[in-house]
């Protein structure tokens, strides 16, 4: 999830900040100097979206069509004659193939460990400047001048300012600068009172003091924590860069809106007096200083002498910049929707369920049971959590196969005879020709894969999302996508496409569900029927996913049944399936 996380941030990040700084250079005439700041909050905004509870972009559920396989609560003879009679004595048997498997995932934990790291070495960075303004707070003095302290509560009027702004000097700052964020600190460099006139102190408090009407030190620390967890990406470091610049040239316009014009000049020369003072940049400050690094210097003192006040045609097309840019945001959040649509698990409203304790039947194994009594319409579960996880359905996934190749025309019920290519496999029951009942029975996968092979792929899709089997994922890593690959399903689902299948709700052909309800038949006693299938997932030589699913036929009732395990190295379907009959057996059913 976290992967994820990081991929959907640097995909939305990199197209919203290039975006971003694409709308501002094309429109740069057509958005005053207040609104090239105020843009940015758009950026900001999208930097967010990453980082989202996953079920606010659930768009695609307000357009029909768009939200893909639709999940319903549901819930054959082959070859001749011969067929019908076909033993199923290895189907609790299992026959399987190890997937190779690590790459990938290593690749995913180290990424994730080197944003990670990086994120700390930030945070140890932030940290220190943090510190910093704390040193220049305890090294400070409250400024006792009678005459600038009146010249603050003028100006604070002048801005509608009434909250208390404590004015300090400090031989720790070189530019005067707002720091706090519920409590506003404006620190100036000691004895700056020597040298400096009242005027020129009264344009410092007009400029500190708008940063402060206008939150930009509560915006500093939305900038410093997405520079750090985007410190990956150069392009944020760039439109954070220019958010400031435009942050103080909006700034300064607000106080030049302020002055007389023949002010003007002499508040663009008094930020000259502290350029040399500020020669360097600060790539994590908390504070709102009054003069940052000597670039940007040129591009404010170019800004005060082009200044013109703002129009209302100006501000009519800044907001029209601004809604086109809020468009482009809004346009990431189908990307975040994509990454973060959680087909992990089944969205189960567990109505009609009784859940219940049979972890004895599991031992050192973690899984899950699940039941549905077709009469009563109710389901009976084993770890509810572990019931709506999806996992790789293995060889399970062959009963819909065996649907989708039936119902396509891939095979029939009367010719579904594949041969054998020659291939060897570690199987002799594989190394042979098969039909579909002797496929089924020891679960051939080059069988199922052959017998594919000659549908469409699109027309697979279509299948899959038809009966809303699971995550319906086709798209596949290596090998079979049903194999520990892509495709994943839930013990849940699992049971109600059973049930599905059984009253062939999908709407397929009564033959092909008849063909499939035999193929899967396993054992026959005391008037009741068994059918099923198992599947193991094994990962590099190691057993770690079992699964057996199927239904029994008994007295009338129909009782439909998933039971998956997982496991380092012991995880199998003939496991599975035992776990399952001794279940079955102590609950009267089989």
């Amino acid at each position: 999830m976290l992967f994820s996380m990081l991929v959907a941030g640097c995909i939305i990040s990199s197209i919203s900040a290039a975006g971003m700084m694409g709308i501002k250079a094309v429109f740069r005439k057509q958005l005053t100097a207040r609104w090239h700041y105020r843009i940015w909050m758009l950026l900001l905004v999208a930097l967010t979206i990453p980082f989202m509870p996953g079920h606010l972009f659930q768009f695609s559920s307000w357009v029909p069509g768009l939200g893909g396989p639709q999940h319903r609560d549901l819930g054959v003879a082959g070859d001749g004659a011969g067929l019908q009679e076909a033993a199923n004595a290895n189907m609790l048997q299992d026959f399987t193939i190890s997937v190779n498997r690590g790459t990938p995932e290593f690749l995913q934990t180290m990424t994730v460990g080197i944003w990670i790291a990086g994120l700390l070495v930030f945070a140890l960075i932030i940290l220190q400047a943090w510190l910093s303004i704390r040193r220049m707070k305890k090294t400070a003095r409250p400024v006792s001048n009678s005459d600038v302290l009146a010249l603050l509560e003028e100006c604070k009027r002048k801005l509608h300012i009434t909250r208390e702004v404590v004015v300090l000097e400090s031989p720790l700052v070189q530019s005067p600068m707002l720091a706090g964020v519920l409590k506003p600190y404006l620190m100036l460099p000691s004895r700056c009172m020597d040298w400096l006139s009242m005027d020129e102190i009264r344009y410092i408090l007009l400029h500190e003091l708008n940063h402060w009407k206008t939150k930009d030190n509560v915006t500093n620390y939305g900038i410093v924590a997405f520079q750090a967890v985007y410190w990956f990406n150069p392009l944020i470091w760039m439109a954070l860069k220019q958010m400031r610049l435009d942050r103080e040239i909006a700034c300064d316009h607000a106080v030049l809106s302020s002055l007389d014009e023949r002010f003007h000049s002499d508040y663009g020369q008094t930020i000259l007096r502290f350029a040399g003072r500020a020669s360097h940049s600060v790539p994590f400050s908390l504070a709102s200083p009054f003069v940052g690094p000597k670039s940007p210097i040129r591009h404010r003192i170019e800004t005060i002498v082009r200044f013109r006040a703002d129009s209302r045609r100006q501000n009519i097309k800044s907001l029209a910049v601004v809604a086109l840019a809020a468009l482009m945001v809004a346009s990431q959040l189908p990307v975040a929707e994509a990454m973060y649509r959680d087909d992990s698990r089944f969205d189960f409203m567990g109505e009609h369920t009784e859940y219940e304790d049979l972890s004895a039947y599991f031992s050192d194994y973690e899984g899950t049971f699940v039941l549905y009594d077709l009469n009563a319409d109710q389901y009976r579960i084993y770890n509810e959590s572990q019931s709506t996880r999806r996992v790789s359905p293995d060889s399970t996934y062959k009963i819909y196969s065996a649907l989708f190749g039936l119902e396509s025309g891939a095979i029939s019920a009367e010719r579904s005879t594949i041969e054998w290519n020659g291939q060897k496999y570690p199987y002799d029951a594989w190394n042979r020709d098969h039909n579909l009942f002797t496929a089924m029975d020891s679960s051939v996968n080059w069988y199922f894969q052959a017998m594919e092979n000659r549908m469409d792929r699109g027309e697979l899709q279509g299948y899959l999302e038809r009966i809303g089997y699971g995550n319906a994922d086709l798209s596949g890593r290596s090998g079979p996508f049903w194999l520990e690959s892509s495709l994943a399903i839930s013990p849940v689902e699992q049971v109600q496409l059973l049930k599905a299948l059984y009253t062939n709700q999908f709407g397929f052909d009564d033959k092909h569900i008849e063909t499939v309800k035999q193929a899967i038949q396993l054992q026959e006693r005391g008037g009741a029927r068994l059918f099923g299938k198992t599947g193991t997932g094994t990962v590099n030589h190691k057993n770690t996913n079992g699964w057996f699913v199927g239904y029994v036929e008994n007295e009338g009732n129909t009782y439909f049944f998933a039971t998956n395990i997982a496991h380092k190295d012991q995880a199998s379907g003939s496991r599975a399936a035992e776990i399952s009959l001794r279940i079955l057996k102590d609950k009267g059913i089989y």
